[in-house]
């Protein structure tokens, strides 16, 4: 504890009328001077002692209680210190820099650790600064000694204007990591967000050896699926290379890129990148072959033409072979159908192909439908609506197509009016799970048909029925391509809304789109996407798992396993928590789905090489200053008065303030009450004195 001792003010009268009498006073003495007045001396003495009288001077004692400067330590912890022995440095660091500033006198020290959010999903960037502010909202700015950061200096929220911090005290940087090290990174310069189906998008990448001269001239950068499929090209380094990564299905897509070790690594982490691209189909081409002509052909031809994207050929039978007419070829009005054109030599520009009520006739010779079948086995999508001909001996069933039709006809029609169900497996099966009125309660909520194809088989998946088991709608994947089996012609009874009609569209549409492979389609599939502060892994399946798993795999390299639990009939599901920006995988079975976190090139690993710059606007408008551990270690710590150097070689300063609190007072008049009027009078008298001689 500390006495001090000062003189202080404390006026009789408020301060304005002191200064009104000063004034006064110093106007009457003037002209008196100015007129040679006799005694105006000893006026001008009385005076002043009068005002000095109504200033009332005080001498003040205080007790003190000197308050301690506050050192505080910022931590970098961000992921970038995880690069090479940084943490363990950085911890011997801290801890030497705490023991030598709390050997400095009267100093407290605050240590505050940040560079990453503590909860929620972690961002792109070390955040330093924002920590440091939390800190100093505690800290009273008149005993803040000095800033302490102690990392690789890579701090990427420092602000435009540094004043906005607000602090005096020195800004330090205690650097960890060797500023000399080179590094290979991978940054994505320009990536679309959107590509269209069966064509190629353009990115713009730059692969950069930082730190290394004379380096290899190319670079190996291989791109990855979530499909697992791969493709590898040669890249110039240190400029951008624009190249081209095939779009080969709708919906998201997720491209990990990768380029090849460089010639000095730091880490690996920058030397991949993600992108996420969203696959969209310009033009669905469809070719519609239908037979006689019955009440569900406009059904079919108004579900396809609803979407404007489709491109509709209709290829219809209005009069069989056996019925010509004798009217001669050159007075017919009606072009030739480009037929082989439609089923040889452009077959595959369609994605798809539908027969609807077909009956063979020979119109078609086998070879088209032969096309057919290869054009399905070569990655194709059929859909078959099979009416009373599929039973008969025009059946498509004794066509070509045989091949590929997942279902075979027992020779018979069955009319009578039934309900269609949905099976165990349709249940689990996205094309046909929550379809609007399935009833799950058991309830009939869709209207009855009359008409179905009983079968002797059927391969692939049954997702609808009849009462009695027999099958209504199969899938089977063939080859490469899809088919689609409808056994009955009396869907159109729902669009009409018959008995309350049904879900005609939705399953129609749903059935077409798995045909040409939409993912959200998909049976047997794993995905995994970012949601909130979690990732959300999804499993489909049609089998029963009793306990499903994940291979879950970190961007820094870490798998773990993720256990999933049953969301609804063939999904299974979990949240995991999301630690790292980056790509993290997921992994079940033959399954494997990618997620990005974050921008394509994270900007925590964009540059991973020890560096000043970023501070170096704080640093030096408060007077701090840079200690590079690998050159010097860790720096000594002096006490420094806030108008004088704040850092030097090989030493960094905490400002002394002298900050304290008054514990004690008191206060004694320099002029007594007695003593000022003997005081005056005394010279009031020696005025009238003078003048009077």
């Amino acid at each position: 504890m500390n006495a001090t001792v000062a003189v202080t003010w404390s006026p009789l009268v408020p301060a304005w009328v002191l200064i009104a009498l000063a004034v006064a006073a110093a106007l009457i003495l003037a002209l008196a001077a100015w007129r040679r007045a006799r005694g105006w001396g000893w006026r001008a003495l009385a005076v002043v002692g009068g005002l000095g009288v109504l200033a009332n001077p005080t001498l003040v004692q205080e007790e003190r209680d000197p308050l301690a400067d506050i050192a505080l330590i910022a931590v970098d912890e961000s992921a970038s210190q995880g690069v090479g022995d940084r943490r363990a440095r950085t911890r011997e660091t801290v801890d030497a820099l705490k023991t030598r500033l709390d050997g400095l006198d009267n100093t407290e020290t605050q240590v505050v650790r940040g560079g990453a959010p503590e909860t929620g999903p972690p961002t792109d960037g070390t955040t330093l600064i924002a920590d440091i502010e939390r800190a100093l909202r505690t800290v009273p700015r008149s005993r803040l000694g000095g800033i302490f950061v102690v990392g690789d200096g890579r701090v990427h929220d420092v602000p435009q204007r540094v004043e906005a911090l607000g602090v005096d005290a020195p800004v330090h940087l205690v650097q960890t990591g060797d500023p000399a090290a080179g590094d290979r990174r991978l940054l994505v310069k320009d990536a679309p967000s959107y590509g269209i189906v069966g064509e190629s998008v353009e990115m713009t990448v730059r692969v950069e050896d930082l730190g290394v001269e004379n380096g290899p001239q190319r670079a190996r950068l291989t791109f990855r699926r979530g499909d697992g499929s791969e493709q590898t090209v040669q890249i110039p380094v240190g400029q951008d290379a624009r190249v081209k990564v095939p779009v080969h299905r709708r919906g998201r897509i997720v491209v990990a890129m990768q380029v090849a070790d460089g010639p000095a690594e730091l880490t690996r982490m920058n030397n991949r990148a993600a992108v996420t691209v969203n696959g969209v189909r310009d033009r669905l081409r469809v070719l519609l072959v239908s037979g006689m002509p019955h009440a569900g052909e406009r059904a079919w031809r108004r579900l396809l033409k609803a979407d404007p994207s489709v491109d509709l050929v209709h290829f219809t039978i209005l009069r069989p072979p056996s019925k010509q007419r004798a009217t001669p070829i050159n007075e017919l009005s009606l072009i030739a159908f480009p037929t082989r054109e439609l089923f040889q030599e452009k077959i595959e520009e369609f994605d798809l192909i539908v027969f609807d009520r077909y009956t063979w006739r020979g119109v078609l010779p086998s070879l088209y439908l032969r096309n057919v079948a290869d054009y399905v086995r070569q990655g194709g999508a059929l859909l078959v609506a099979s009416g009373a001909s599929f039973a008969g001996n025009g059946s498509l069933y004794r066509t070509p197509l045989r091949a590929v039709l997942p279902a075979e006809p027992s020779g018979q029609v069955q009319e009578s009016a039934f309900v269609p169900a949905v099976t165990d497996t349709g249940a689990r099966h996205p094309v046909t799970a929550d379809l609007p009125g399935s009833g799950t309660d058991g309830a009939k909520t869709w209207g009855r048909w009359f008409r179905s194809i009983p079968t002797r088989t059927a391969s692939g998946n049954t997702l609808m029925q009849r009462p009695d088991g027999q099958p209504l709608l199969v899938l089977k994947d063939q080859g490469e391509g899809r088919v689609a089996q409808l056994l009955s012609d009396q869907i159109w009874l729902w669009a009409r809304g018959y008995d309350g009609g049904g879900p005609q569209q939705p399953l129609m549409r749903r059935v077409a789109h798995w045909l040409m492979n939409e993912p959200a389609l998909e049976a047997e599939d794993l995905r995994v996407r970012r949601d909130g502060d979690a990732l959300a892994v999804t499993r489909r399946t049609l089998e029963r798992l009793e306990s499903p798993t994940v291979t879950l795999r970190t961007p820094g390299g870490e798998t773990r396993s993720v256990a999933l639990d049953r969301t609804r009939p063939g999904r299974y599901g979990a949240r995991v928590p999301i630690d790292e920006v980056g790509i993290h995988e997921a992994e079940a079975g033959e399954h494997t789905a990618m997620a990005a976190v974050g921008a394509p090139s994270p900007l925590e690993y964009r540059d991973v090489r020890p560096s000043a710059e970023p501070l170096r606007p704080l640093i030096e408008v408060t007077g701090g200053g840079v200690a590079v551990l690998a050159d010097d270690g860790v720096p000594r710590v002096r006490k420094v008065d806030p108008d004088r150097s704040r850092s030097g070689p090989g030493w960094l300063g905490v400002l002394a303030n002298g900050a304290h609190r008054v514990t004690g007072a008191s206060q004694v008049p320099l002029l007594p009450a007695a003593a000022a009027l003997i005081l005056l009078a005394a010279l009031m008298l020696a005025a009238w004195y003078r003048e009077g001689r």
